[in-house]
């Protein structure tokens, strides 16, 4: 730890001197605990001070439109990147620092940046199923054995919940729709998506569909889940962060960038937040398996931002027609 906090030191030194200002504001979909540990880190490397606002990655996006004349923000940090790309209009385009060492697959956004390798998975309750009961595909997910057993975000407000979505539609096409009702009909809605696997450890649900490093800090803990990845495919894809066009405290948005895609914060979310990274000098977490072994599908964010409406409303209707 001593090592990384001297690196961290080492990197925020030459970014202090671009900092006129002494603040950044942020708006973020980060789970409150990742916010508790870089925010402060952040502000004592740099002696920039961070003001955030929590929300929804939905609300997140939808807060930085509205104030798209007069932004009171300048950065978003870590929300769905087809929720960036949607609205990349209202986005600064920017570069930035150790650019060549960002993992070429990950440069996939309109004015927006990666900031951590995420993928969609099955979280289970050991103690409620047994290996064999697993789910090992999104369409067993539609079994009756599973009635209100499965846990999600809404797609209307979580990123990562759209995206799971956006990943049974984007493997099984309009017959991916007939595929997630009937996954609907067996989902009790969490309020987030960090919630999700919170209820599975918890032996509220034995089924719940997040993000693998949501999943991955329970099997850590000790706690009685395992993770399954879905062997019709899944996306492997970057959420974003970006620079709102004209941000107030544009220096200051820069050096928040940069510090968190430097590669002592990077090799931080791997050992703290088990994230995977977007740098190529950074390793992955160690009990991940490797990207080889797990059948991704490619995800398109601009076929993903344009649908992005229609899906949604597709998703509320369905809701409403269920009751949820």
């Amino acid at each position: 730890m001593k090592r990384v906090l001297l690196a961290l030191f080492c990197v925020a030194v030459a970014f202090t001197a671009s900092a006129a200002s002494n603040e950044v504001v942020v708006y973020t979909a980060h789970e409150e605990s990742i916010i508790n540990a870089l925010v402060p880190m952040f502000e004592k490397d740099t002696g920039i001070k961070v003001n955030y606002v929590k929300l929804a990655s939905g609300d997140v996006i939808k807060r930085a439109k509205a104030e798209a004349n007069n932004p009171q923000a300048d950065v978003i940090w870590s929300i769905g990147g087809e929720q960036l790309e949607a609205e990349n209009q209202i986005l600064q385009a920017y570069t930035p620092r150790d650019w060549d060492k960002i993992v070429s697959v990950y440069k996939v956004g309109t004015n927006w940046l990666p900031y951590t390798g995420i993928m969609n998975v099955f979280v289970v309750n050991t103690k409620m199923l047994k290996p064999e009961q697993y789910p090992q595909s999104w369409t067993d997910l539609q079994d009756a054995r599973f009635k209100k057993l499965v846990s999600s975000a809404p797609a209307d407000k979580s990123g990562s919940a759209y995206m799971q979505l956006a990943n049974v539609i984007a493997i099984y096409g309009e017959k991916g729709w007939d595929i997630y009702k009937g996954i609907m009909k067996n989902m009790v809605i969490s309020t987030s998506s960090g919630a999700v696997p919170k209820f599975v450890n918890d032996g509220e649900q034995a089924v719940g569909l997040t993000l693998e490093d949501n999943a991955f800090r329970f099997v850590e803990g000790g706690g009685p889940v395992a993770i399954v990845y879905p062997k019709d495919g899944t996306v492997a894809a970057p959420d974003g962060m970006a620079i709102l066009k004209g941000a107030p405290n544009l220096a200051n948005a820069k050096v928040f960038t940069d510090w968190c895609l430097s590669k002592p914060v990077q090799e931080y979310l791997v050992k703290e937040m088990k994230r995977r990274p977007v740098r190529t000098d950074v390793a992955s977490p160690k009990g991940l398996p490797a990207m080889t072994e797990v059948k991704s599908i490619p995800y398109d964010f601009g076929w993903a931002a344009s649908n992005k409406n229609a899906f949604v409303k597709k998703f509320t209707d369905i809701k409403m027609d269920l009751g949820l």
